[in-house]
């Protein structure tokens, strides 16, 4: 049997590729970071070229320095940024367009439109989302309104749409040469296109957006030991590898962190916030600004749901205080400047530059500081930063109390902003509950490929998974219960100040 499992996991700012053993532990990795191309404000692309380059570049260079071949892998499973969305001929391969990211709110209009006219309220009830930007339903419509030649290419069947997992499963069994067109039903779930109940595409929804049924994916469970197929010797892989898992990344690292039972919580940590809560096979509704998705399915088994809530940016705040304002020099420099002060000075930072996510989706809010005084410095504004991360994360957790009836003793996180203590540190006391991170902190990677691993047999069964889990820190909440609620109720004040800001018609 093949000694290891491996998982391609392409982010909004990078794309990896990493190799585990049958303990779970990371025998290898190499990851590329790709441009993010922003051509006005609010509008946020990726190279959909680039992107598939970046992917070859890490597995081939993994493989080379491991000195790895294709038969040495049992499985290779894939995450992704979910919502981003793509659209390419299937005969040339050639992307219509730019893939639009998750962040970018240019169909805030389409998005407006859906909820006065009583649309939402079935894509509420249907897909488990709220009509956001944030989502690909409008993201497709906007590229078949406004690419030319899309639409037309798309109702002949000559256009392919898919979030990035299809994209690279496509080129990896063939591209042209009669590549997969599939997607996994976590993904799906973030189009607005799924019925969370059926998990198929439902006709209504694409009516809504006017897309062409031809155009999509197939949706498969989230570990198949058949339906991706295999790679091709062509490949990066230089030889036929199965490819039997595709996740969300925030699903995937759900997985990772092997929250498998009703009730068990994660948060992952990256370019924006994703805290999950496993509810098994209830599908829980959520009255309080959180999503309903499907967490995963495994083969033939029933289907598992969660609350999600969504936050968009976190990590790519102190990614702003290091590109835009020049103040730090990497993101590791943000602890070290943060800690030069005690607090934050009473100023407050919410970045909304996409809007605020969950649990508000105020599309007409936009990024605002608060509180500034002659006495504010950089060092404040990094604290502030933090912060912000850590008051998110607290509006989403008490969001998820209040639908679920779950109370958090223990958060468990992930992530790359993990690293940072003083930010977990900050949670810990924000929230009053303690923080957990386990000694593999990427576990977005790893979830991929447990779910592949699964598939063929390389583990046998989530219990063999769970064995896999070891703590790595954790952090105890130091703040007193009084410091806690006022800060919070000035967060409250500041995140008030950021609506209202843009006009959506």
């Amino acid at each position: 049997m093949a000694d290891f499992v491996g998982a391609i996991d392409q982010g909004t700012t990078s794309t990896r590729f990493m190799i585990f053993d049958h303990d779970g532990n990371e025998v290898g990795r190499h990851q590329l970071e790709h441009e993010q191309v922003l051509p006005r404000a609010g509008w946020v692309e990726h190279n959909p070229v680039e992107i598939w380059s970046r992917t070859t570049a890490v597995i081939e260079s993994a493989l080379n320095a491991h000195g790895l071949h294709a038969a040495d892998f049992a499985a290779v499973g894939v995450t992704n940024q979910r919502e981003t969305t793509l659209v390419w001929n299937r005969r040339t391969g050639r992307p219509y367009a730019n893939a639009i990211v998750w962040q970018d709110t240019r169909t805030d209009r389409i998005t407006a439109e859906l909820d006065r006219d009583g649309r939402g309220d079935v894509i509420r009830a249907k897909a488990g989302v709220p009509p956001a930007t944030y989502f690909s339903g409008a993201k497709l419509q906007w590229i078949l309104d406004h690419v030319p030649g899309a639409r037309a290419d798309a109702e002949r069947g000559e256009a392919l749409f898919g979030t990035v997992d299809s994209w690279l499963l496509w080129h990896l069994t063939g591209g042209v040469d009669g590549g997969a067109h599939v997607t996994d039903v976590t993904n799906a779930s973030r189009t607005m296109l799924m019925d969370l109940e059926t998990l198929d595409w439902d006709d209504d929804l694409l009516g809504f957006f006017d897309i062409p049924r031809a155009m999509l994916p197939q949706i498969l469970a989230s570990s198949d030991p058949v339906g991706y197929g295999e790679t091709r010797a062509t490949g990066p892989f230089g030889g036929p590898v199965r490819l039997t898992a595709a996740l969300g990344d925030q699903q995937a690292a759900t997985v990772g962190q092997v929250c498998f039972a009703p009730g068990e919580a994660k948060n992952t940590y990256g370019t924006g916030n994703f805290l999950l809560l496993n509810t098994g096979r209830e599908l829980v509704r959520s009255a309080s600004g959180l999503l309903t998705t499907v967490c995963y399915r495994f083969g033939d088994e029933p289907v598992s749901y969660a609350l999600e809530g969504s936050i968009a940016v976190t990590g790519s705040a102190v990614q702003w205080l290091r590109d835009q304002l020049g103040i730090i020099n990497g993101a590791s420099q943000s602890e070290a400047l943060a800690r030069q002060v005690e607090d934050c000075g009473g100023v407050y930072f919410v970045p909304a530059f996409s809007g605020l996510f969950a649990p508000y989706w105020r599309s007409d809010a936009r990024g605002a500081i608060v509180g500034l005084s002659r006495f504010a410095t950089n060092a404040h504004l990094a604290r502030a930063t933090l912060e912000a991360i850590c008051y998110q994360s607290r509006d989403v957790v008490e969001a998820m109390e209040r639908d679920s009836g779950v109370h958090l003793d223990v958060l468990k996180v992930d992530g790359g902003v993990t690293a940072n203590d003083l930010c977990m540190q900050i949670q810990a006391d924000v929230l009053g509950v303690s923080v957990s991170r386990p000694d593999l902190a990427e576990t977005t990677a790893l979830g991929a490929a447990y779910a592949a691993g699964l598939a063929v047999g390389f583990w046998s069964t989530t219990d063999e998974l769970r064995r896999n889990w070891h703590e790595g820190k954790r952090w105890e909440p130091q703040w007193s219960a009084d410091r806690r609620e006022c800060g919070y109720a000035q967060w409250r004040k500041a995140v008030e100040r950021t609506y209202g800001w843009v006009d959506v018609d």
